[in-house]
């Protein structure tokens, strides 16, 4: 018979549990993961801010995906999950209010790497579909305007999602989980979640539709223009720049679908968490290495890395468009 603590506001995490022979070297693993991924990432930022060709919208849409989801996401799971591998399981414990921070900036973090990377995407058609203008369009007002969009869409949904769950009062203090979310969260209570799992099913529909939507509807029409266009050299810069986005994308969508697939199969509960350690360590990870890797190529697409708008309409007078393409 299970017994039941209600409104306890000391919380145990389930946590990763490995044999004392092998949790000094998942240990030393996570952690090198974690070091070599905040390098990374923090290398790329000041990259960023250094280089000035690469002040670009492009590249500051991108330092939000690098500051949300692959430095301060990480730091609030993974420091905490590593020191649980070193405390036995009952002492693994957490306060509820530090647990529904944890769930919240989690959730926050996750869904704001949908949005922005669907405006990354919105940025990479503007450039390549109409490049003359792209200047115009994708002002510094523009990209604040996209940025404060995606964060406000990820803090609503966010928001409802953890506002029904700490709605419920609690009659349990296990969560089968290694970092707190809202399932394991809401799953706490003895109450009738139907309304939590309602939404959560709608928010998950939702955000992978309108992300999903987003990139086929983009690259459809991004490869129109490209197939329209008899410029070689732009077809080839375009397919390396958008190649670098979609790349970034669909590790972070299949990094998820992973965790999402395997969640409704128990018996794969061990492989579960390794994916979900893995969710936050490999794009992390490769995130600043594919754009590291194409930021030359990237640069020499962007309008605004060598031609003003002023220089653009130039030579769109003198030369016609195609110069101007055959330019950039």
């Amino acid at each position: 018979m299970e017994n039941y603590t209600y409104n306890s506001f000391t919380l145990q995490l389930e946590g990763l549990n490995f044999t004392k022979d092998f949790v000094y070297t998942v240990l030393f693993l996570f952690l090198a993961f974690y070091i070599f991924t905040m390098t990374l990432n923090l290398g790329f930022l000041i990259l960023i801010f250094i280089e000035k060709n690469l002040h670009q919208p492009m590249y500051i849409l991108f330092c939000n995906l690098t500051v949300t989801n692959d430095i301060l996401g990480n730091s609030v799971v993974l420091p905490r999950l590593l020191l649980d591998l070193l405390r036995p399981p009952s002492e693994r414990l957490i306060g509820y209010y530090e647990c529904v921070l944890q769930a919240f900036i989690t959730h926050m973090f996750n869904t704001a790497s949908h949005t922005v990377l669907m405006i990354m995407a919105f940025d990479r058609y503007v450039a390549i579909g109409n490049p003359l203008r792209y200047s115009a369009i994708m002002t510094n007002r523009m990209v604040m305007k996209l940025t404060v969009s995606a964060w406000g869409v990820a803090f609503v949904l966010v928001g409802v999602l953890l506002g029904l769950t700490v709605r419920l009062s609690r009659c349990r203090t296990f969560m089968q989980s290694l970092y707190c979310n809202n399932a394991a969260l809401f799953l706490l209570s003895c109450e009738n979640v139907f309304i939590n799992n309602v939404y959560g099913l709608t928010f998950t529909v939702v955000l992978f539709t309108a992300s999903i939507g987003s990139m086929v509807i983009t690259y459809t029409k991004i490869t129109v223009v490209c197939l329209t266009s008899k410029n070689k050299t732009l077809n080839s810069k375009a397919l390396k720049t958008c190649s670098t986005h979609l790349l970034v994308y669909l590790i972070m969508f299949f990094s998820g679908m992973i965790i999402i697939i395997l969640h409704r199969f128990p018996q794969y509960s061990e492989e579960k968490k390794i994916a979900a350690v893995l969710y936050h360590i490999v794009p992390g990870a490769l995130n600043p290495i594919i754009y590291g890797m194409q930021s030359k190529e990237s640069a020499l697409l962007h309008p605004a890395c060598d031609l003003s708008w002023k220089a653009a309409r130039q030579h769109a007078l003198r030369y016609g468009a195609a110069a101007v393409l055959s330019a950039l």
